[in-house]
């Protein structure tokens, strides 16, 4: 039977028998996992028979958790690691090596970033990172060749969308493995898998998790890359902890809910703040006015948490507006069911420089919100009153 993104995100992985007949997930603390019959230990060490030997390689409560994941992705597996930049890094070193090649866009997320322009360069790997705006430009350079196109949309933090269909079909003509950062979008908002990409990859810290309570990542998509990427995960350690698997869990099942409330909110925002006077620009793709809008329509079934903008006045204003916020954690995180905010200098850019940012298009009067799913006229009333500061 066919189930909706609510029902699914409520009970896919938990229509198995439990243990003791619970009705939630155990957290299993287990490091290891015993065996009085050495054929049977041998057999479910080789894979040849279901269950767990060690809890750096499985764990039952990450299972489930991964199992959720993959069912909400359509994907045909799963595998969870520690950190949402644990995922990214190890599908990057998974599937890359000397003489390999990546082409992405120069606007994915700072630490993904610093992975393009520091750690892949040092291994051998050539890099090439093309105008996020210019989707010929991305096809030519994948049409040299390429073994990974490594692509976000939207992006982190300027809000851009990249046509995952057109760019996939791309990507796939010259063999390469089509690897999507869908955080922002979470698989409420977007599947990159149906529209043509190989791999979905989360920071689970964020939308999935909302809580922020919990730091987690997670990769899924073919099975056959999966259990590559399962075997560099489980040899290089970056384990996903099974109470914050647990946590995860218990917070995937209103993700339905969380995201549709946060859309709702961000795009009555976005709207607001496009016609306030101490506004430059609001970047949003739910926005008719975003470039990208006719490409998330087609794409997207909803926009997104998360929009940006820009406060005349620069980084001054930025320091003097974002303090006045009530409703606001200033904070680097996002995707909670709190209101966060912060500029890149001190959030997904905290890494960089500021002429590294300017290179990428990120000004310093740039604002990342990402909108929690408090009533929204609060919200703009909140903005409101913090943005006399600057006007």
């Amino acid at each position: 039977m066919e189930y909706g993104d609510g029902t699914l995100s409520v009970w896919a992985g938990e229509q198995k028998p439990m243990w003791e007949r619970s009705t939630q997930v155990p957290i299993v603390q287990s490091v290891s996992f015993g065996y009085r019959d050495v054929d049977e230990w041998t057999s479910v060490a080789l894979g040849d028979t279901p269950g767990h030997i060690y809890s750096r390689n499985t764990n039952p409560t990450v299972a489930v958790f991964e199992e959720r994941i993959a069912t909400l992705e359509h994907a045909e597996a799963a595998t969870a690691f520690a950190t949402g930049m644990a995922a990214i890094s190890g599908t990057l070193h998974t599937l890359l090596g000397p003489g390999s090649r990546v082409v992405s866009v120069k606007d994915t997320y700072g630490g993904t970033t610093k992975l393009f322009l520091e750690f892949l360069p040092a291994i051998g790997v050539e890099v090439d990172l093309i105008d996020t705006d210019d989707p010929d430009a991305i096809e030519a350079s994948i049409a040299r060749g390429c073994d990974v196109l490594y692509l976000e949309s939207p992006t982190n933090p300027t809000l851009k969308v990249l046509d995952l269909e057109r760019l996939a079909a791309s990507g796939h003509a010259v063999g390469a493995v089509v690897v999507v950062d869908n955080t922002f979008a979470t698989p409420i908002n977007q599947r990159p898998l149906d529209l043509g990409a190989d791999l979905v990859v989360h920071s689970a810290t964020k939308f999935l998790g909302g809580h922020a309570d919990a730091l987690g990542g997670i990769v899924c998509g073919r099975s056959d890359l999966i259990e590559r990427i399962y075997h560099y995960r489980e040899i290089n350690g970056a384990t996903l902890d099974p109470f914050a698997a647990y946590l995860l869990l218990r917070s995937a099942k209103t993700l339905h809910l969380r995201v549709e409330r946060q859309n709702a909110n961000a795009l009555a925002v976005a709207r607001h703040l496009e016609q306030h006077p101490a506004i430059e620009a609001v970047y949003y793709p739910g926005l008719e006015s975003h470039p990208g809008h006719d490409v998330a329509v087609r794409q997207m079934r909803g926009f997104g948490g998360v929009l940006s903008f820009t406060i005349r006045g620069g980084f001054d204003a930025v320091r003097s507006v974002l303090p006045r916020l009530e409703l606001a954690h200033l904070a680097a995180n996002l995707g909670a069911v709190e209101t966060i905010v912060g500029p890149p200098a001190t959030t997904s850019h905290v890494e960089m420089t500021a002429d590294e940012r300017a290179a990428m298009g990120i000004p310093e009067s740039l604002v990342r919100y990402s909108a929690g799913i408090e009533d929204e006229v609060d919200l703009i009333t909140d903005l409101d009153q913090a943005l006399k500061a600057a006007t």
